[in-house]
Parts: structure tokens; C-alpha cells; sequence
């Protein structure tokens, strides 16, 4: 399972331009995703506080661009291990490929992610 943790913002836009090239395409050359077991420690280390945030299952039978799975960019959040391999998009992912959508908050209390019940169940639709 690949998952991509995006804004509101960014997702509405990528809708209304048909779609979703978030900043880290033009300055690093691709789009940082994760799996199922990077995500929460992709988000605990690196989206503490924000409440506007989704998270994008993609289907990677639908890419258009080339997925590559790689080491992690820059320095690797807590948990995640210098050998471990990320799926990175490179270019633009094509809305198609986005089979679902969950919105992804912390915890009200400890201010940690956990992954949304319906990811494994029943994916909200588009």
C-alpha cells in the first residue's frame, strides 16, 4: 500500500487542476510517499500540529509517472531505519491513481497519528 500525506489545500487544487504536483516535485524531483508501516512515523516527526492534512492511497497500477523506491531523502524520521526504501514519485500523480482519501489528524491528547480505522476497511470516496 502507497500513501502520500498532503494538505486540504493542496488536494482541492490538485482537483481543480486535474492534478497533484505539491512543492517537493519542483525542488527535489518527486513526490515523497510512504507505506503503511512509514506513514505514522513519516507524519509523528514531521507533521506535529497540523489538522489539514489527508491522507492519499494510491494505487500503483494507475501511475502514470515512474515510482522508484529508494532510501529515505535527508535525514530519516525516528523509527525508520537508514536501509529502509521509500516509494518516491517522479512526476506528477495523476488524480486516477488516488483510490482513496482519509483525513488524518492527531489525537486530540497526545498529539500522535494513528492510521485511519477505514484504511484497511472501507475507503471514503473521491
Amino acid at each position: 500500500m502507497i500513501l502520500h500525506i498532503t494538505s486540504q489545500a493542496e488536494w482541492l487544487a490538485a482537483q481543480q487542476s486535474g492534478e497533484y504536483s505539491p512543492p517537493s516535485l519542483q525542488s527535489e524531483g518527486f513526490i515523497h510517499c510512504s507505506t503503511e508501516n512509514q506513514v505514522l512515523h513519516v507524519a509523528n516527526a514531521f507533521y506535529g500540529g497540523r489538522s489539514d492534512l489527508l491522507l492519499l492511497q494510491l494505487d500503483e497500477q494507475k501511475l502514470t509517472a515512474p515510482l522508484k523506491w529508494e532510501p529515505p531523502a535527508g535525514m530519516p524520521a525516528p523509527g525508520i531505519l537508514d536501509s529502509d526504501q521509500f516509494p518516491h514519485l517522479f512526476g506528477a500523480l495523476n488524480l486516477a491513481a488516488v483510490s482513496a482519501t482519509f483525513p488524518f489528524l492527531p489525537d486530540s491528547a497526545s498529539g500522535k497519528f494513528s492510521l485511519p480505522s477505514a484504511l484497511s476497511t472501507s475507503p471514503n470516496s473521491l
